[in-house]
């Protein structure tokens, strides 16, 4: 329920603070007093549209704060978006215009917290509805028409319309990755050749190891040398071991370790030294030896090392194409030969993606007509229902008919919707918007907010001028259908009925003042508002009424507070 209004520097209100209660509320004023300002600041206060002319003239900053008492639907909104209730149990919708260097913006905020439109949009689901004559225009849209009877339909029907949703969703991506699947079935083909070709020369290559082509290099190297190499190891093992010319290693090691054994008896610190000459000496004969062993098995093989330069010759080549190194060449061999994989069952994968979209398809075509049935049931309540609702709106004869026209399939099911009605017996039924008049229609948005008032969670429902167009006995049905919601709910109800206003728990009265501005030393143009007392209602009735003479009117009006007096003592009597 909306506890209290707050409007700073909006429109032609310069400050304002407003305070609601349960029941019916009524704002009525001269036209043009600004009524319908007021309920264009509590729109903006919940993310409705704005523009630059929003802030009062000459003002860089206006506010508007509407706050609403905590409902349990609302708490837990509140909570699945990480934002802390008020400890009054109050929730506060702020929105905030800024002109700054010929440019506005706005923000929202929530209990102090900046949010963004989408957020403010769901919350305004549950906090409040406003329903202006204007609205009537969307009674003839036939997609409105449909989330209406969705939305009457509960949740059982909306929960399968959220299923066909998903289940067009899906189809609709299966079909995108088909027809991309086929769309790239050239370059697939293209692609298989390449990869099959580069495959066959690393197979032909029959790779191993990344440092095969090192080890095939070293190898040649030696193959190459190899007289060489026997050379110059029996000139190694002579001057290590075993010379013919002169003294080798070994023999003048020795010689100073024969010499060493003579002085050690003299000064045994000598003995670190004789030990490092007797493992030189060691060493020197072993390397003697394996450098004799290696000579003695070298061997000239002219035929390993054609094989050799031929196998290296090949490595280079894949490693041009496909490198620069032989380890970065079995990294791409690997890559393709998976991409291979991937290519070649895509064949397999295009006709897996026709049959899964084929299931896809007909499990939507299914979710359809199990919401097409759906809808005829909602469709048969929801003409009942909304007939009961027009028949005390002076709409007696009324004859109402949903029809549901099969379409192609989109994401809200395979069916139009369209409101037909017929006000005048004998007369054929039409479609809403071509027929009804614009009493009539305001009298259908009234009594289809009724419909929707048992099912609705939104405790607040405004209406702007839903009277308009109408008189007399219309009028007094209308009121009835108001006074009947506001014992459910919190209605606020722009009016300029006599009738509907008499039956009002609290009345507003705006109206224009003109005020002398000392900053600006201006007379500036600003809305007022007062709660009215029970002779101030009926001096206001009786400006609404007009007549013939003042006396009359006031006599009227007093007659309708008498009236709905005695109506609501009628309907809080115990049955």
């Amino acid at each position: 329920m909306l506890i209290s209004l707050k409007i700073e520097n909006f429109a032609l209100i310069d400050r304002l603070e407003l305070d609601f209660g349960r029941g019916l509320t009524v704002l009525t004023g001269e036209t043009g007093a600004g009524k319908s300002i007021i309920l264009d600041a509590l729109d903006a206060a919940l993310g409705g549209k704005l523009n630059s002319k929003a802030i009062r003239s000459g003002a860089s900053r206006g506010i508007i704060e509407a706050t609403f008492t905590l409902s349990p639907l609302v708490l837990e909104w509140l909570i699945a978006q990480e934002i802390e209730p008020m400890e009054d149990q109050t929730v506060t919708c702020s929105r905030e215009i800024q002109i700054y260097q010929g440019s506005w913006r706005s923000r929202s905020r929530l209990n102090g917290l900046v949010v963004n439109r989408t957020q403010m949009a769901s919350l305004r689901e549950l906090l409040a509805s406003l329903t202006a004559q204007g609205q009537t225009v969307q009674l003839g849209n036939s997609e409105r028409q449909r989330e209406w009877l969705d939305l009457y339909g509960g949740a059982s029907l909306l929960t399968l319309q959220h299923q066909v949703t998903a289940a067009y969703q899906k189809a609709e991506t299966m079909r995108s990755r088909l027809n991309r699947q086929r769309n790239d079935e050239q370059s697939r083909l293209q692609r298989i050749d390449l990869l099959e070709y580069q495959l066959s020369e690393f197979n032909q290559a029959q790779l191993t190891t990344a440092d095969e082509l090192t080890e095939l290099q070293q190898e040649s190297q030696r193959l190459s040398h190899s007289v060489e190499l026997q050379q110059k190891s029996y000139q190694i093992y002579q001057a290590l071991y075993q010379g013919d010319r002169a003294l080798a290693a070994a023999d003048l090691l020795g010689e100073a370790k024969d010499l060493l054994n003579d002085i050690l008896p003299y000064d045994r610190q000598l003995q670190p030294i004789l030990d490092l000459v007797n493992e030189a000496l060691v060493q020197v004969e072993e390397a003697g030896r394996q450098i004799n062993t290696y000579g003695d098995h070298l061997e000239t093989d002219p035929e390993r090392l054609e094989i050799v330069e031929s196998r290296i010759v090949e490595l280079k080549q894949i490693c041009r194409k496909y490198g620069p190194s032989l380890s970065e060449s079995l990294t791409y061999w690997h890559s393709i030969q998976a991409e291979l994989q991937d290519l070649t069952a895509s064949s397999e994968s295009l006709e897996q993606l026709e049959k899964d979209y084929q299931q896809a398809l007909d499990q939507l075509k299914t979710l359809c007509n199990q919401l097409h049935l759906q809808r005829q049931k909602a469709a048969a309540k929801l003409e009942a229902r909304l007939v009961k609702e027009l028949k005390p709106l002076a709409m007696d004869k009324v004859q109402f008919k949903v029809a549901l026209t099969p379409i192609s399939i989109t994401a809200t099911g395979s069916d139009r919707i369209t409101f037909g009605i017929s006000t005048n017996p004998g007369e054929p039924i039409q479609p809403l918007a071509s027929t009804a008049s614009g009493g009539e229609m305001s009298r259908f948005l009234l009594a289809l907010t009724a419909c929707f008032s048992q099912i609705n969670p939104v405790d607040t429902l405004v209406f702007d001028e839903i009277d308009a167009g109408v008189s007399g006995r219309v009028a007094e049905a209308i009121a009835d259908k108001l006074y009947q919601l506001s014992q459910h709910h919190q209605i606020l109800c722009v009016t300029h009925q006599p009738l509907i206003a008499a039956l009002a728990d609290r009345h507003l009265q705006v109206r224009k003042e003109t005020i002398h501005e000392a900053t600006d030393n201006l007379h500036r143009t600003v809305v007022r508002v007062r709660s009215l007392d029970r002779e101030q209602r009926s001096q206001e009735l009786a400006q609404l009424t007009g007549g013939n003479s003042a006396l009359e009117a006031l006599s009227f009006a007093q007659s309708l507070l008498v009236q709905a007096q005695k109506k609501r003592q009628l309907h809080h009597q115990p049955s």
